[in-house]
Order: structure tokens, then sequence, then C-alpha cells
């Protein structure tokens, strides 16, 4: 893994144009080839990023006599064409650091256990619904359970014992994500928890997702096709 610290401007150049001014930001370039471009602020969310595939090559900047100005240039591409074109004017740190395999993540047993129910029971989300695969990968981690809906459309479900605001936020970036997928969107999102906090329950209403409430043991004799969609 890569970090820059670095006083540094940010253009997308793709289906919408997008530009970050000026300001030190953290530049974080990852073994998979992802690039993204952090503040310090909004917690992990990043400002912009690149996913893989994607090449990055860098050059430096000239004035208009063809001087160089000690500034470089970080043109990052995808299969796309789409670009992030970071522009370094001043590097205050850079890192580079081999973080080698990660285990992943470890869920506790009845949160494992929900995720294997629910996908052996995909239609508790709901009649029609069929399972495309659980532990989705992604460029930024496994999706818990991927579906689709009586209709087709595809379905992001992200499963908790106690849902809060970070499993919210975790299942926005998954979502986000996807929809830039042709193949996948439009994208759903589904809340699924044992509990679910009421700010994390707002913050997901208010993004569109559904949440779902699961019953363990109703889950596991399975005794009605449904349960509750809130």
């Amino acid at each position: 893994m890569r970090l820059v610290i670095a006083r540094c401007s940010v253009d997308y150049v793709g289906r919408l144009d997008a530009h970050l001014p000026s300001a030190r930001r953290l530049i974080m370039v990852k073994a998979d080839g992802s690039v993204s471009i952090h503040a310090d602020d909004r917690a992990y969310k990043p400002l912009n990023w690149m996913t893989p595939p994607c090449s990055m090559r860098e050059e430096p900047v000239v004035d208009v006599d063809g001087e160089d100005t000690g500034a470089q240039l970080w043109i990052v591409e995808n299969h796309k064409g789409e670009q992030l074109r970071i522009t370094l004017e001043d590097v205050v740190s850079e890192t580079e650091v081999e973080l080698g395999p990660d285990p992943g993540l470890v869920k506790d047993g009845v949160e494992a256990h929900l995720q294997e129910l629910l996908a052996e029971h995909i239609e508790t989300l709901g009649r029609g619904y069929t399972l495309v695969r659980r532990e989705y990968p992604t460029a930024i981690g496994p999706i818990d359970i991927l579906a689709r809906d009586e209709s087709g459309a595809t379905v992001a479900v992200e499963v908790k014992r106690r849902g809060g605001i970070d499993g919210v936020e975790q299942l926005t970036r998954y979502v986000d994500l996807l929809n830039r997928d042709d193949l996948l969107r439009p994208v759903r999102g589904v809340f699924a928890a044992q509990e679910i906090k009421p700010q994390a329950r707002t913050l997901a209403l208010d993004r569109g997702f559904e949440c779902l409430v699961l019953d363990y043991d109703e889950l596991r004799g399975i005794e009605s096709d449904e349960l509750r969609l809130f």
C-alpha cells in the first residue's frame, strides 16, 4: 500500500466531470490498483476514487514554456476511459508498505449463521427472490448477499446481528459501487438484522434502503414464508 499526503487538486473526467480544488489530502494506492483520495473528515468515505482494473502513470507538470514546475500529475484510468487526474503540488510525506494477505473479516457465529440461513431461505426477503451469491466480491470487500427480486432487479443485502449506523454506511458504499456496473444497476439495498437501532433505521430509510428484522429462532425453523419489511 502506498500512502501519500500532499497538497493536490483532483479532476475526474468521465460521464460527469468533477473537480476538487487544491488542499492537503491523503492519497491511498492499494495493491489491487485502486486509488482513493481522502480528506481529514467524512470518516472513511473517500472524496473520489477509482476502482480496479485501472492503470496509473506519473508525469511532470510543465508550464507554457515547457519548464518543469516541480508538480506531478498522476493519471489514473479505467477500461472505460474514465480518468482521475491528480495534480500533486507539494508532497508532505510518502510511505509504501507491503501489507501481505489479509485473512478477511471474521464474523461472530450468530451473524455468520444469519447470513447463511437468509441465503438458504432467500424468499424471506420477498416472494420471487433468487440468490445470486453469498459474499459477493467487490473492490471494497464482499457483500453479504447479492440477490434478485421477482422483477429481476439486483438487491444488495447487508446482514448484522445488531444493526447500527456503521452497517448502513457499509451498505451505502456497496450500493454506490454496484450502481456503477451497467450489468447490475439499478441496485437496491436491504439492511437486515436481529435488532436495528432507531438512528440506523432512520438513516437507512432516508437512503432508500429497506429494513428487515430477522428472528433468529424463526429463521432457523423457517416457520413463515416472509419476515417483516419496514
